[in-house]
């Protein structure tokens, strides 16, 4: 094929479209696999320090460390499943999270320690995985909060 300048326009435009793919994929597909800080939905300030890990492609999350200055061995006395009457300090919160179909989303279950309840969880990294969106769901209502990355965790 001969190159014209209108060829090499297309051309352009083509390896253009296909960077800005190749972007939008590859930021879709940031995991949550790392270290985040939660945030306090009253204060907007940092409230725990939750570490996701990943395990044979499934998700768990346990908070690591208080950030408000609770009790260091409070425990969670409205939970109503294997969780009631343990630590907060190390207690899994997120369970069984997989990579759904749509890119860049997982979805598992999440516990509020607050109330004790579990929530239908559906959590998808933002600004190139720096952010994380964790929504919990009940039925059709939902509460998201936005999760910030600790550092360079992974």
């Amino acid at each position: 094929m001969k190159i014209t300048p209108s060829n090499a326009f297309l051309l352009t435009l083509l390896k253009i479209g296909l960077s800005l793919s190749l972007c939008a994929t590859a930021h879709a597909e940031k995991s949550p696999v790392g270290i985040w800080h939660s945030i306090d939905d009253n204060t907007l300030k940092p409230r725990a320090e939750i570490r996701i890990d990943e395990a044979n492609r499934i998700l768990t999350g346990r908070i690591v460390k208080s950030l408000t200055g609770a009790e260091p061995g409070k425990i969670c006395d409205k939970c109503t499943d294997d969780r009631k009457g343990k630590p907060l300090i190390g207690m899994e919160i997120i369970r069984q999270a997989k990579k759904l179909e749509e890119p860049g989303v997982w979805g598992g279950e999440i516990l509020d320690p607050d109330n004790g309840k579990t929530y239908r969880l559906r959590l998808v990294p933002l600004d190139d995985g720096k952010r994380l969106q964790v929504r919990g769901y009940i039925g059709p209502f939902y509460r998201t909060q936005i999760w910030l990355r600790v550092g360079n965790s992974p």
